[in-house]
């Protein structure tokens, strides 16, 4: 959870985020403000299909990148994580629980942690699966070769961040990463490869107290993908379905690109093997991904606000709706390197503008809640009684106005005298284009600002957001929960050289406190390091927070077995597959 959400998938059921980063279901659009959805009758049920006995999900975009150690958008991770898995995992109460290895030990200050994996892992082909691949994993996703999206998650080991953002001469920082991720024997003799079956304990060095570092080994980063394979494949290795040789639950039969994949039971897989087929749709429009569900094509779709009113009316869609808590945040994100989100009065006057309320009742239909704060309610770190930048369309000309800015014809004028362009740039999808009509229609009615759409296809889109060249000078995006701790929302986001830096973020200070509170084994203390952190951080505004997601998913009656959890942003029960059982359909 880890990841990314953007609009498009959030919108439509919650599928895409930044990991932290952190994701895509459906693109979802807003009805016209005026325009509430209106329920209509379901069409006729079509004839009971035969038992097909697989699973069929729409996850909305197709996935910008595959490969383990390069993703952070949710979409991206629910491929992942059904072909691979990590040395941990987190279990349907988001306990972190034994996964590819089966025991973890820290000493006694927290700065070393030891792995002991299964005796007897392997691949889905039945090769084995040793410490050497998950040392290989950590060492790939540190090397700044490889310039990995989620990287800086693993910068807690010992010289990580020195070698991940080394650029020339980086023999010794690279030296030092390799005596910090160290996969060996159970008595401390060094591995001889990938087929050494003795091969089972991997030691993490840290420069200082790690205590959640076990957790951060369910993620993504730490997946065990072949080497071989991914050498030999180059660049685009993950495009090719035989390259993604995984220990997870599912094998990838099938993988074509900007259409389909399609997952069989891995019979290999330690903790047991699915009862059936999983097979994932890329369908953007989240009317004709409504209407697929509706017509059998579908066993679990994203429920978005634009169809929840004739959801609601149906005596059969009724029954299928799964609305809970959700996991992430989203924001509208201002580039702090482009004008005149560089500047902190413009963001603030922004803020100050966002009708968050108005936006989660006229367009997501309730279905959300408005927040002014990054960690959401629920989760630790959460702060009660946040009141910066709330909607206040009288401070927001003020602030402008205070700064020495005007506005002319619909045009920012800056400090300068000369006109600022400022352009809204989203995820295009019907629905989501008609969404951000209505949020630039209110600024324009705040701040008196004609703000041009720039819609742009939904795959280009993440790969725009992910790169601080590239990102727009004013998009939405979320971030989903990793893993309940604030240091997942506030170190792994936004210390210098994390997710931030897609909009050119940085804060020393904020840095040096989270530093301080990443190592910190008091609770208490720790929690109110954090608290200093997100406090700073919302006093900066640099971003303007606009709301937390609900998990709303449509799930047909012949899949059982479902364990919610509010951090479910690729599908409803994805962290717990095996407990789900497909039966024949009834209907």
């Amino acid at each position: 959870m880890r990841k990314f959400f953007t609009l498009l998938s959030l919108l439509v059921m919650a599928s895409m985020v930044l990991a932290a980063c952190g994701t895509p279901a459906p693109a979802t659009q807003a009805p016209a403000a005026t325009d509430a959805p209106v329920a209509t009758d379901a069409p006729a049920a079509t004839e009971a299909p035969a038992y097909h006995g697989t699973l069929r999900v729409n996850l909305g975009s197709f996935p910008d990148m595959l490969d383990p150690q390069k993703s952070s958008f949710v979409n991206e991770i629910a491929v992942l994580k059904m072909a691979y898995e990590g040395l941990t995992r987190l279990d349907g109460d988001l306990n972190t629980v034994p996964a590819a290895a089966e025991s973890w030990k820290y000493n006694d200050d927290a700065t070393e942690l030891a792995f002991t994996l299964r005796s007897g892992l392997t691949y889905s082909d039945g090769s084995l699966l040793n410490a050497a691949r998950f040392e290989y994993s950590l060492h790939r996703n540190i090397d700044p070769a490889t310039a990995g999206e989620y990287a800086a998650i693993t910068d807690d080991i010992l010289g990580a961040a020195a070698w991940r953002t080394c650029t020339e001469s980086c023999d010794d920082e690279k030296a030092a990463v390799m005596e910090s991720v160290k996969a060996s024997h159970a008595d401390g003799a060094a591995c001889t490869g990938y087929e050494d079956a003795d091969c089972n304990t991997l030691t993490l060095k840290f420069p200082q107290p790690a205590p959640y570092f076990h957790t951060v080994a369910s993620l993504w980063v730490t997946f065990p993908a072949k080497q071989e394979l991914i050498e030999a494949g180059g660049d685009t290795w993950w495009l090719d379905g035989a390259n993604h040789l995984g220990n997870g639950p599912f094998v990838v039969s099938n993988l074509e690109q900007g259409v389909n994949v399609h997952f069989t039971p891995n019979e290999h897989y330690w903790a047991g093997v699915p009862t059936y087929d999983l097979d994932y749709s890329f369908i953007t429009d989240g009317a004709v991904a409504f209407e697929a569900y509706k017509n059998n094509e579908l066993d679990i779709n994203g429920l978005a606000a634009e169809d929840l009113a004739t959801v609601q009316a149906d005596p059969v869609l009724s029954k299928e709706a799964n609305i809970y808590p959700g996991s992430c945040t989203f924001a509208v994100m201002f580039h702090q390197l482009k004008a005149p989100f560089n500047d902190p009065k413009v963001r603030e006057a922004f803020a100050y503008a966002l009708d968050r309320e108005g936006w989660v009742t006229d367009v997501l239909k309730g279905l959300g809640s408005p927040t002014l704060t990054w960690i959401p309610k629920g989760f630790p770190g959460y702060q009660d009684g946040e009141t910066r930048w709330g909607y206040d369309a009288a401070k927001a000309l003020q602030t402008l106005t205070d700064a020495g800015y005007k506005v002319e014809g619909g045009k920012l004028i800056g400090t300068d005298g000369k006109a600022i362009e400022i352009t809204d740039t989203f995820s295009d999808t019907p629905r989501n284009r008609t969404r951000n009509e209505w949020l630039v229609a209110k600024w324009k009615e705040v701040l008196g600002i004609d703000i041009p759409l720039n819609p742009v296809e939904p795959t280009t889109y993440t790969g725009l957001t992910k790169d601080v060249n590239t990102a727009p000078q004013m998009f939405i995006l979320g971030w989903c929960a990793d893993y309940p701790d604030p240091q997942n929302w506030l170190s792994v986001y936004w210390k210098t050289g994390a997710f931030g830096e897609r909009i050119g973020y940085s804060n020393p200070e904020l840095d040096a406190l989270l530093l301080q509170a990443d190592g910190e084994l008091d609770p208490a203390k720790r929690a109110d390091l954090y608290k200093q952190a997100q406090d700073m951080l919302v006093a900066g505004a640099p971003v303007a927070f606009m709301w937390n997601n609900v998990n709303t998913y449509l799930v047909k009656p012949w899949v059982t077995g479902l364990h919610q959890t509010p951090m479910d942003s690729g599908w409803i029960g994805d962290n717990d597959p095996l407990s789900i059982t497909v039966s024949e359909p009834t209907q």
